[in-house]
């Protein structure tokens, strides 16, 4: 039996996901008929102003809530199929905490499905290569958050469209980067094996958070919590890794849509008001996502630092190889970094 029961998360992710009034409409079609040239011409422009290559030409797909869920839930399955076979069967036990977290992780993807604008979909490992190199589009959230808004609809999923070619250019422009993020996440889930005394460690690391008054659920969450220091030094390396291509995605839409756009300035507040949302809070942090949103914060700020010390151009170091990518702690003083590969 698998370690995480995948039908009962399919069936909660697409409870959870539900539908919206928008799917289905001619305004969905019509987004679907312009997304394949709102690519095309963004990925024009993320061509020229990060210098790096786009390569072949990806499926564009605008779809409704639920199928974005079952799209990430079986690109996770996929993901997880290593680890859940070394984990291997039991008892009823096992049997029962596959459901629990098949529950789990079909709530937490049914969550993201109502509030994500877009997603560029290599980075799951696929049995078809050529089906994986997709820009999706969740159009129902699109359309409901540029009349939410009233953002100038054009303007709007242009701008969507530039950030998930960003991230597209990031991982085939850069030959290395996909194998890279992927075999980081491997050696991820291959630490995940059943750790002695893993109990007692976390009490340990419980009462020492509170003797110190940190919180007991950091921005990395449960994940975070049950890490051993050997999954925690590649979730690090992951975190910097992903702060830089978020950060970098973001400042490159900004930047291109600011000779594009003419409302470009009050598009990027009120995404990043949306983020800073407190109402997602409490369950940013249990689910880890906190940290996918200090992602953005802490890249942006990344980028517009070097930027600023050295001009934009001195980013081209980061795609010369791993080794020049930053560390976690460069991530957040941009001079160490500079001061690195100089």
């Amino acid at each position: 039996m698998s370690s995480i029961h995948w039908p009962l998360a399919r069936r909660v992710a697409r409870r959870v996901a539900g539908t919206h009034p928008l799917e289905g409409t001619y305004h969905s079609a019509l987004l679907a008929r312009q997304a394949p040239e709102m690519v095309a011409r963004a990925a024009r422009l993320v061509e020229e102003e990060t210098g790096l290559s786009w390569v072949g030409t990806p499926a564009v797909e605008v779809v409704t809530r639920r199928e974005w869920a079952e799209a990430n839930l079986r690109g996770f399955s996929r993901l997880l199929a290593p680890a859940e076979q070394a984990l291997g069967s039991g008892g009823l036990g096992r049997r029962l905490t596959s459901r629990l977290v098949g529950a789990e992780v079909g709530a937490l993807v049914g969550v993201l499905s109502r509030r994500v604008l877009g997603q560029y979909e290599l980075v799951f490992p696929s049995d078809d290569e050529d089906d994986s190199d997709t820009v999706m589009f969740a159009g129902a959230n699109i359309l409901a958050m540029e009349r939410q808004h009233e953002f100038r609809p054009d303007e709007f999923r242009f701008w969507v469209a530039l950030h998930e070619c960003t991230h597209r250019v990031q991982f085939t422009g850069v030959p290395w980067m996909r194998d890279y993020f992927l075999d980081l996440v491997s050696e991820l889930i291959a630490e995940s094996a059943p750790e002695p005394g893993r109990m007692q460690r976390m009490r340990e690391e419980l009462r020492e958070a509170a003797r110190h008054g940190r919180p007991v659920v950091d921005e990395t969450g449960i994940m975070g919590l049950l890490a051993t220091p050997e999954q925690r030094g590649l979730i690090d390396r992951i975190q910097a890794l992903m702060s830089l291509l978020e950060g970098h995605g973001h400042v490159v839409m900004d930047r291109i849509g600011a000779r594009e756009l003419v409302s470009v300035d009050r598009m990027s507040k009120t995404l990043k008001m949306r983020r800073n949302d407190p109402r997602m809070a409490a369950f940013l942090r249990l689910s880890g996502l906190e940290m996918k949103m200090r992602q953005y914060e802490m890249g942006e700020a990344f980028i517009r630092g070097i930027e600023r010390h050295a001009g934009f151009s001195a980013l081209d170091a980061v795609w010369e190889g791993p080794e020049r990518l930053p560390t976690l702690d460069e991530i957040r003083e941009p001079q160490r970094w500079l001061e690195r590969v100089a």
